[in-house]
């Protein structure tokens, strides 16, 4: 049989990972499967993926802290650091010199995720370092890519938290696919805002890219991504119309993956009733420009506290427990936490 070309086998090992990043989605996306939705979610972890384009928003702050906030309540937690380009989820832990690290996943020196889990000073809580990355292969293969997914759903664990890094590199937006919950993390500045959206729409169209079976249908939503393609298409709606134009399975599809693309939203550093609303504007874009039912999580206000917990590289809930970003920070890990735990499971989770 004839190789495969390199970038043809390049595009289908990152097809593969794409799938398995929206792997967690297929229950929603099959309405029919729902029964099955308590019984796989107690064989496998609950992958909850924190992203938003821009470096600096809190991605890290709000990922370890969430990671933290989560092992208090009771679920085995795995915090996973992926931006081998800026690594800093270890420090908001506390983990100073990780022994281990992503790094040598995509370096090959290690194959099985598990080996890379470290321990926190916390009770059911561990980390995956990004630390030494390989300043000329900051990002794995579509190989080690697809690897990596896979070894991260056999982690025998409640709940797994993926700091994204910035950017929209195509291993971004895969890690930021894997999760069940995809918290859109925002800045209240117009240059967050922009990446957060040029963000939204790489997921979209990726996503998109992912459940198109027609390979015609497929290479348009590629033709899509660039957002001055010929064709005049500039917006999900208007690729929609193009896909029901071109193949009527692949218009329902679309339709569905759209239905099951709940992203959700947290505004981070908030000083003003502005900055809260923010939230809600960006959810009604979703709405209106994506078609996506996004979800305001809550926001987190501006606070020294911050700043005082990545001094001491412990979470903020327990430099400053009545702090008001402590308090919100509480809050948005409930939400997720009645998302996450099955109802007997709830019932053992402590304030």
């Amino acid at each position: 049989m004839a190789p495969v070309p390199e970038r043809g086998r390049r595009l289908l090992l990152e097809r593969r990972a794409a799938r398995i990043a929206a792997e967690g989605h297929s229950i929603e996306a099959h309405p029919s499967r729902a029964s099955l939705g308590p019984a796989r979610a107690r064989r496998r972890p609950h992958v909850v993926a924190l992203g938003g384009g821009k470096g600096g928003v809190g991605k890290t702050f709000l990922a370890s802290n969430l990671a933290a906030e989560l092992a208090r309540l009771g679920l085995r937690t795995a915090a996973v650091d992926t931006d081998l380009e800026g690594a800093n989820l270890h420090t908001w832990l506390g983990v100073t010199r990780p022994a281990a690290s992503l790094a040598d996943f995509v370096a090959g020196r290690e194959t099985d995720a598990a080996k890379l889990l470290l321990p926190t000073r916390y009770e059911r809580l561990e980390l995956v370092a990004a630390t030494h990355g390989h300043l000329a292969a900051a990002h794995p293969s579509g190989a080690r890519r697809v690897e990596l997914l896979q070894g991260l759903r056999r982690l025998d664990r409640d709940v797994i938290v993926v700091d994204c890094g910035a950017g929209l590199h195509p291993a971004v937006i895969d890690y930021f696919l894997v999760g069940e919950d995809g918290i859109l993390v925002i800045h209240p500045e117009a240059t967050s805002l922009e990446n957060a959206y040029a963000f939204l729409r790489a997921a979209f169209y990726r996503r998109m890219q992912l459940a198109m079976m027609n390979h015609q249908v497929q290479g348009r939503v590629a033709e899509c991504m660039d957002q001055r393609n010929e064709r005049g298409i500039r917006t999900p709606h208007d690729l929609l119309r193009e896909v029901q134009s071109m193949d009527s399975d692949d218009a329902r599809r679309f339709v569905e993956t759209m239905r099951a693309m709940r992203p959700r939203i947290v505004v981070n550093e908030v000083s003003s009733a502005e900055d809260v609303r923010l939230g809600f504007a960006v959810r009604n874009v979703c709405r209106t420009y994506f078609g996506l039912e996004a979800e305001y999580l809550g926001y987190l206000n501006r606070d020294e506290a911050v700043r005082q917990a990545l001094r001491e590289g412990r979470p903020v809930s327990e430099v400053a427990p009545q702090s008001d970003v402590a308090i919100y920070l509480r809050r948005i890990a409930r939400k997720l936490v009645d998302g996450i735990a099955p109802a007997p499971a709830r019932a053992g989770v402590h304030a």
